[in-house]
């Protein structure tokens, strides 16, 4: 090994369509599944499964509040096998297909909350902002 790779250890894992969350912060969840999902999308799957666990329902609830918002996301559903309620298995489209639009929003929009200037193509604002601006909004 070089001296570089030993500094820099790159971790290399195998993409499966399986994502256990049992290892992660809550507050690093929605980054981690917004970014497992364009990693499986990139890789060609369209079937992937999100373990969040049983327990209160607040990790469930966490991801499926973000797989609504996720315009990848063509359908989610909890598994219906040993895991039950424990497991959310998440169809998503194929990389060729373009996605959807998302659908607009009621009241204030994410763009007029940008302060950047004018622009024809959309802004798209992180899923932490969406989710606290969906929160204040009901208010």
């Amino acid at each position: 090994m070089s001296p570089a790779s030993e500094r820099d250890p790159v971790f290399h894992a195998q993409i499966d369509g399986v994502l256990d969350l049992h290892a992660f912060r809550p507050k690093e969840v929605p980054d981690l599944v917004r970014e497992y999902l364009q990693t499986c999308r990139a890789a060609g799957m369209t079937e992937i499964r999100i373990i969040h666990g049983k327990g209160r329902g607040v990790l469930r609830e966490t991801v499926h509040a973000l797989l609504r918002r996720e315009p990848m996301v063509k359908n989610f559903r909890l598994a219906n096998d040993r895991s039950s309620w424990g497991a959310t298995l998440v169809d998503i489209y194929p990389p060729g297909v373009p996605l959807p639009e998302a659908p607009a929003n009621s009241g204030k929009t994410a763009a007029k909350l940008c302060t950047q200037p004018a622009r024809s193509d959309p802004v798209t604002l992180p899923g932490w902002y969406r989710l606290l601006q969906k929160i204040f909004e009901r208010r």
